[in-house]
């Protein structure tokens, strides 16, 4: 269809091998446009590294985490962020409703990290972290905060649990009940796990987890 010139993108005739967007761009075949709905919808989970940056690209030209997915992240867009020096689970779709049911608090989608810290008072610390706190002159709503586990030297892991997305949240939150965070995880969101995957790995979700994105 493309070689007969049934094809056009933006009034242009296309050409084997071009890549376009349906979502932003006018596609025609025989001068009929498709619809974007037809576009086919691609969900994948990554475990994030440290030292990446969560976005599609980087003026400054760091790393960002496109660079891990390769010609499998074309058309994609990370959902919500993980900082430069988290790690784990994260999103990547370009499927708008989903990214918008995900990110906007709302529809309060429960995102679960651990955290490795060092502190005073472990459990007080904890304890504080779950009651109410303000960031940027706004409450916050209560996260449910417990330790996972300690060591002799002080450190702790915490798991904490928030349906809230506000920037660097779980670090700022362990910062204002004096906790220093050595090392943060975002194991699961929602009903989605990160189980075993790698630091800088990647799968597609599967036909259930789809299924469950699509029915928040």
């Amino acid at each position: 269809m493309i070689l007969a010139g049934r094809v056009t993108v933006d009034g242009v005739a296309a050409e084997l091998g071009q890549r376009a967007d349906a979502e932003t761009q006018v596609i025609c075949v025989d001068g009929r446009p498709i619809s974007a709905a037809l576009t086919q919808r691609v969900y994948i989970m990554l475990n994030k590294p440290r030292g990446y940056v969560t976005t599609v690209r980087d003026e400054r030209g760091r790393k960002t985490v496109m660079d891990l997915l390769g010609e499998a992240g074309h058309g994609l867009w990370p959902v919500g962020r993980l900082d430069y020096l988290s790690q784990g689970l994260l999103l990547l779709t370009n499927d708008g409703e989903v990214t918008r049911r995900l990110t906007h608090p709302s529809f309060e989608v429960e995102k679960v990290y651990h955290v490795w810290v060092r502190g005073g008072d472990i459990a007080k610390q904890a304890e504080a972290m779950a009651g109410e706190l303000v960031l940027d002159g706004t409450p916050i709503k209560q996260a449910g905060v417990q330790v996972l586990r300690r060591s002799s030297s002080g450190a702790a892991v915490l798991e904490v649990r928030i349906t809230e997305g506000r920037n660097r949240q779980v670090r700022r939150m362990c910062a204002l009940c004096g906790l220093e965070v050595e090392q943060l995880m975002r194991v699961g969101e929602g009903a989605l796990v990160l189980g075993d995957l790698q630091p800088g790995e990647w799968r597609y979700l599967r036909s259930e987890e789809v299924a469950y994105l699509r029915g928040l």
